[in-house]
């Protein structure tokens, strides 16, 4: 097996989202404008309320998937096709918004920490224009394995024969949660064709020799294994894969389409209030 190195290290760059929420965001960035299929990652963690009482506001996305998936805290969505869910901590919701939806996510605490991930996942062209759908999971419905040393949470894909509750079938992505106590390894069979990275949002880490601080993102290289090791303080990451699309990607704000037309087209279609065109299902645990 040839073991993953860090191609690429990123340190997470502050920006402010929504109505002022500081999120701290890696892919997305002059450093990483993106890495097919992924398309933004943004950690937030605030336990200031004044940092994220503002929460995001309606808003408009088109073309591609939203993932967010809360470690502290909780955050009421709701979206133009009706949807409703209060995702709690250890929760995650997946939004196909497709040919386009409205939506908001604001916090249901006006104190104490708010943390956790959200991910942008590309939809292939011809699902584009599909049928937006929501679906919301409840932390009880996420496998928690125990490892030597530490846990892998599994939110998506699998791991050690446990299967995440939700599935992408365009880009199979893969999303761990690893905590590690001081010291402790991790290795992990990565498909070589497909694109991966890991987020460290807690401790430090080594892979192949390259440190990883808190807030840093690691590109992974080529290779089908990553092998991993916990600093003398311990660590906590994401590691997240997925199939690329190998499709031109042309974005604007929170449209994400294959070309310049299609994003005057989602503009157009946004100011003369055409976007929500397709009625979206929900599921949840």
């Amino acid at each position: 097996m040839a073991q993953r190195t860090v191609s690429k290290r990123i340190t997470a760059m502050p920006v402010s989202e929504g109505a002022g929420v500081l999120v701290h965001r890696t892919i997305g960035t002059p450093a990483l404008r993106h890495l097919d299929p992924f398309l933004m990652l943004d950690h937030f963690s605030n336990n200031d309320p004044k940092d994220y009482i503002a929460g995001f506001p309606d808003h408009p996305h088109r073309g591609f998937n939203t993932f967010t998936y809360m470690l502290d805290g909780h955050m009421l969505h709701q979206d133009s096709m009706g949807n409703r869910g209060d995702l709690r901590a250890g929760g995650a919701q997946w939004m196909k918004a497709a040919s386009g939806i409205i939506h908001s996510e604001m916090p249901q605490q006006s104190d104490g920490l708010m943390r956790g991930f959200q991910l942008w996942i590309n939809l292939p062209a011809a699902e584009k224009m599909s049928d937006p759908a929501y679906q919301e999971f409840q932390p009880e419905a996420f496998p928690l394995i125990a490892i030597a040393g530490g846990t892998v949470k599994v939110i998506m894909g699998a791991y050690d024969g446990r299967q995440g509750p939700i599935s992408d079938p365009h880009t199979g992505v893969q999303y761990l949660d690893v905590s590690l106590e001081p010291g402790q390894g991790f290795h992990h069979d990565i498909a070589a064709d497909l694109s991966a990275f890991l987020y460290v949002f807690e401790g430090e880490a080594e892979v192949a020799g390259t440190t990883l601080n808190t807030h840093n993102l690691a590109v992974l290289g080529a290779g089908d294994s990553l092998e991993l090791r916990a600093s003398a303080h311990g660590t906590r990451f994401i590691l997240v894969a997925g199939r690329p699309l190998h499709e031109a990607i042309v974005q604007y704000g929170p449209f994400v389409m294959n070309s310049r037309e299609e994003i005057e087209q989602a503009l157009d279609d946004y100011r003369s209030g055409r976007l929500v065109q397709k009625m979206a299902s929900f599921t949840g645990t």
